[in-house]
């Protein structure tokens, strides 16, 4: 491993790490590889025939496949959207459809190489903080394998999220604060009681988990010009350049696809360090896109990083916006995303009009999350009402014509 948000250095081999020890809390680890066993391994890859995560097991850092919850995860449609794309003016779009995972969101991705490094080490318990998708997906993994599970979870998060976490067996700790309170007292009882701890931009496993989304994409369509990624606490985009970077060092990718961080404007720590050149934590941060609601990101140097690296941008949208774009996505598409994994799809309009995409280029738009995991979101965004009629059918003719069906 290395310090990749300050010294740079390599901590010397032993205990796992969270953290660099020389930088502390702030210094995130980045895990390197062998680069020339990578790109001989991924011919084993291809005619393995494996499916789910466990076929990439040789580029991330656990004993083996057998680590891996036994759930599949990953393998999710990379899938063609013409009747989007021609609304959006970009006729060669595809949605990568990761709320298809077993919990419903992009995380299980994360939660399965944490658990892996758990299993490893005869670990049995796993704790986290989050808005809701990181904590059912390690709750909803963990079940799959036997480990318990202690999370902490801002009290203002979605009520579906929580009675996930309830229904999966997961001890739940409402906390009366933010996701940062929450993200702090899990690292204390880290500290306590020597848990293990999953928290993204804190525990190096979950963007090599997340990373796995871009070795997909590159089996799937290996020439992108542009991802189009939700951004909150910047782990998602740093885990999918980290993989692009892998591939990239390997020999297997001739150039990186640009990324594009899309921010909900009530949160937009990242994108305004990329214009500014400095970070500044923003603690009021608000937006009804629960999942990116972050005011101190925690993977912030990787965020900007990949983002620089790959020739993209940051940019930022509405909470309208957001709205319209899930509504956009479900009527055009059929695929139904909660509001932050709507938020990708939002930005690729504003992107366009930017001349920061060409119409003629091969787009993908990363959806993180099923609609189905913020209901609250999806009524605020939906105007109109289900028409309620009697149930006489004598009268159904004139109830249709009252409500302007037919």
């Amino acid at each position: 491993m290395r310090c990749a948000a300050c010294c740079g250095q390599i901590p010397a081999a032993g205990d796992f790490l969270y953290t660099c020890p020389q930088c502390g809390p702030i210094g995130t680890l980045e895990v390197l590889y062998d680069y020339d066993g990578l790109a001989e391994s991924w011919l084993r890859v291809q005619a393995g025939g494996e499916r789910g995560l466990g076929r990439y097991a040789s580029w991330l850092p656990i004993q083996s496949a057998d680590s891996l919850p036994p759930l599949l995860i990953g393998d999710t449609p990379l899938t063609r959207v013409p009747r989007l794309g021609q609304a959006l003016g970009l006729p060669r779009l595809w949605i990568k459809e990761d709320q298809r995972n077993p919990t419903g969101s992009f995380k299980d991705r994360a939660s399965a190489a944490v658990i892996a490094a758990a299993r490893d080490r005869s670990i049995g318990l796993i704790t986290t903080a989050s808005t809701g998708n990181a904590a059912s997906s390690l709750a909803g993994l963990s079940a799959s394998v036997g480990l318990r599970t202690v999370i902490f979870v801002p009290v203002n998060a979605p009520e579906a999220k929580v009675v996930q976490l309830l229904v999966y067996g997961a001890e739940v700790l409402l906390v009366n604060g933010t996701y940062d309170d929450a993200f702090e007292l899990s690292l204390e009882a880290t500290r306590q009681f020597g848990w293990f701890n999953r928290n993204t931009g804190y525990n190096p496993f979950t963007l090599e988990g997340k990373k796995t989304v871009s070795l997909e994409i590159f089996e799937q369509l290996p020439e992108v010009d542009a991802v189009f990624v939700s951004v909150g606490d910047g782990c998602i985009i740093g885990g999918i350049g980290k993989g692009f970077l892998d591939l990239y060092r390997a020999g297997l990718l001739p150039r990186l696809p640009r990324l594009y961080g899309v921010q909900a404007h009530g949160s937009s720590v990242l994108s305004k360090a990329h214009l500014r050149g400095f970070l500044e934590a923003e603690p009021g941060a608000c937006t009804y896109a629960d999942s990116i609601c972050v005011g101190e990101p925690r993977v912030a140097h990787q965020a900007l990083h990949v983002v620089k690296e790959s020739g993209g941008k940051y940019l930022t949208v509405s909470d309208d916006e957001i709205r319209s774009a899930q509504l956009q996505l479900a009527r055009l598409t059929g695929i139904f995303a909660e509001p932050a994994g709507a938020t990708s799809v939002a930005g690729l309009s504003k992107a366009l009009e930017a001349g920061w995409i060409n119409p003629d280029e091969k787009i993908i738009a990363v959806v993180t999350g099923h609609g189905l995991k913020d209901i609250r979101g999806a009524i605020s965004a939906v105007r109109s009402h289900a028409v309620q009629i009697s149930r006489q059918p004598s009268q159904l003719a004139d109830q249709l014509r009252l409500a302007g069906i037919v």
